[in-house]
């Protein structure tokens, strides 16, 4: 490879590594400011990661965000084997503590997508099969996750969603979903009230990288014939414990 060549893909690979590990979307100013390229450079190879779909532009049309083929390479690390049997173990031991259904998802745009899952042993139980989507906005694991964020990303965030009702306690305005959201940046986990299916309870608990940033979530849920909501936070504590052995495999 020639040394120019390999310059350019050392710089978008550290602009993908600026964008991906920040709390919060740039601008190409912004990245530059970490990385120091001329202001010609980082513009142009910002617009190649964008038109390519490794970046993404916010609804300001100014800063940038992961993009499809990032979130589709992040999963693919994440569903590798070696990374699987751990989480897979985890998962089983905390299925088995709560005596529940116990899954990990991830952010996928407006949804959160699920990548690994344990299944209760009950016959009565959701399916939601690894690969499933859920809405963001009535789930405990993206409400978690949209409570990650800074009250004011939130906030454009929340404008980009359809808050269509799902059943009888869905969140369907704003401020309703934004004050529920400062309740669960507040107390550090997600919870749905029978909001995504109707006789069904969830709690999650958010999955912190080394940047103490949130990149995936723990959760598990449960019909309220078994387990009402109140019941179901006593085990808040074991799901926050299984969440920080899930973020560090060696510990």
């Amino acid at each position: 490879m020639a040394q120019d060549e390999g310059s350019t893909l050392l710089r978008l690979l550290e602009i993908v590594e600026a964008v991906s590990v920040g709390d919060r979307p740039r601008n190409p100013t912004e990245i530059n400011d970490q990385l120091g390229y001329p202001k010609a450079t980082i513009h142009r190879l910002c617009s190649v990661l964008e038109r390519e779909g490794w970046l993404q532009r916010e609804l300001d049309g100014k800063r940038l965000s992961p993009g499809r083929r990032l979130y589709r390479m992040a999963l693919g690390v994440l569903s590798s084997e070696q990374h699987r049997a751990h989480r897979h173990t985890v998962l089983v031991r905390l299925s088995r503590l709560i005596g529940e259904t116990c899954n990990i998802s991830i952010p996928d745009g407006s949804q959160m997508r699920y990548i690994d899952r344990v299944e209760t042993h009950w016959p009565l139980r959701m399916q939601l099969p690894i690969g499933s989507r859920v809405p963001l906005y009535c789930t405990a694991a993206g409400k978690t996750y949209l409570a990650s964020f800074p009250k004011s990303r939130r906030r454009s965030l929340i404008a980009g969603l359809e808050l269509q009702p799902r059943v009888a306690k869905t969140l369907t305005t704003p401020d309703a979903l934004e004050a529920e959201l400062e309740k669960t940046a507040e107390r550090g986990y997600g919870l749905d009230d029978e909001e995504f299916v109707e006789g069904m309870v969830c709690v999650a608990v958010p999955i912190y990288n080394d940047s103490k940033q949130l990149f995936a979530t723990l959760s598990f849920h449960a019909p309220t014939s078994r387990m009402s909501l109140q019941e179901a936070l006593q085990f808040v504590p074991q799901m926050q414990e299984a969440a920080r052995e899930l973020a560090d495999p060696e510990q």
